[in-house]
């Protein structure tokens, strides 16, 4: 078996999901190699390299922001080359419209959002959750391939060192960097300087927090843990909070080692983007908050009592 693993940066900084992706390639055995595609890959490449496979770098100006257009002909020409029999990359936004583009340009099946992969009777064997999460299904590979994978964030481990990896730097031809779309500004979105579906730590706050103004004890909260800031979506939708912090079936989907869920009753559309973390301590004044069905740890009060209190300590055990 093939597999190739594309690389995911912003700013030609490698996301975890990168090494992610080719921890989870190695686990099934046979080659694996990896593409990324930016404005100045050297460092991430090598750093690519350095787990004991080839990579295949494609650098232009153009590259720096990613288009699903330019960057979906480049990756089609090198899977038309290389003849991959499994592509996997991310399940994350960037992951998603890239993912989806190149199987339909390549004529492939395609399993999305995937927390377990296995050989099983010869076939790959993607596990991913359905029906908000309530069901695992598994989906193996038929026909030709090949067949485009996306994991979930934190799912898989991430590669080891090893040796043998190669770097070929690839020719990028201007014709095909033709998009009908143009990048003309970036800005970077709220929700705290660590990634949210990449954080080890999420603390999200819901309409229990009641105000505003009260959000700040979840950032504070997240800043003592070194961890990253989530919301509900009925506080989003208030505007005390932007978007982009939005855990749940319209927001993101995390998978932490630890989910603070903090004035959050626990609706099904939350539970949808965090029921897979390792472990959940809910905080909330409603005893029979159905978030309580779920949470491995239940505090049951005032968040605006508790919070201080929480950092304080937290701040006292990071130290």
């Amino acid at each position: 078996m093939k597999i190739l693993t594309i690389a995911e940066q912003k700013e030609n900084q490698l996301s975890n999901i990168s090494f992610e992706s080719i921890g989870a390639a190695q686990s099934l055995g046979g080659e694996v190699c990896c593409a990324i595609l930016g404005g100045d890959t050297t460092a991430a490449a090598a750093s690519l390299q350095a787990k004991g496979v080839n990579v295949f770098a494609f650098v232009h100006a153009d590259l720096t922001n990613m288009q699903e257009e330019s960057y979906g002909r480049l990756l089609k020409q090198l899977i038309d080359r290389e003849k991959p029999d499994v592509v996997i990359g991310s399940a994350s936004f960037y992951g998603k419209s890239l993912m989806a583009r190149l199987a339909g340009l390549c004529g492939g099946g395609m399993a999305s959002d995937c927390t377990a992969l296995s050989i099983e009777e010869g076939k790959l064997t993607a596990v991913r959750p359905t029906y908000g999460g309530n069901v695992f299904i598994k989906v193996q590979t038929a026909g030709d391939g090949p067949f485009f994978i996306t994991i979930r964030p934190k799912a898989f481990p991430e590669a080891a060192d090893a040796e043998g990896g190669e770097l070929v730097s690839e020719t990028v031809d201007d014709a095909v960097l033709t998009c009908q779309a143009k990048v003309t500004e970036r800005s970077t979105g709220a929700g705290g300087a660590v990634s949210l579906t990449e954080a080890d730590i999420v603390v999200a706050g819901g309409r229990g927090i009641r105000a505003a103004e009260n959000f700040k004890l979840i950032e504070e909260m997240a800043e003592a843990l070194g961890g990253a800031v989530g919301s509900s979506r009925a506080i989003v939708d208030a505007g005390w909070v932007p978007y982009a912090t939005q855990v749940g079936q319209t927001g993101k989907t995390v998978n932490p080692k630890l989910y603070i869920a903090a004035g959050i009753s626990g609706a099904v559309q939350h539970l949808v983007g965090m029921r897979s973390s390792k472990t959940i301590v809910a905080i909330n004044r409603d005893p029979d908050a159905p978030i309580f069905n779920l949470a491995n740890y239940g505090i049951v009060g005032d968040f605006l009592e508790i919070a201080p209190v929480l950092t304080a300590k937290f701040k006292e055990v990071m130290k």
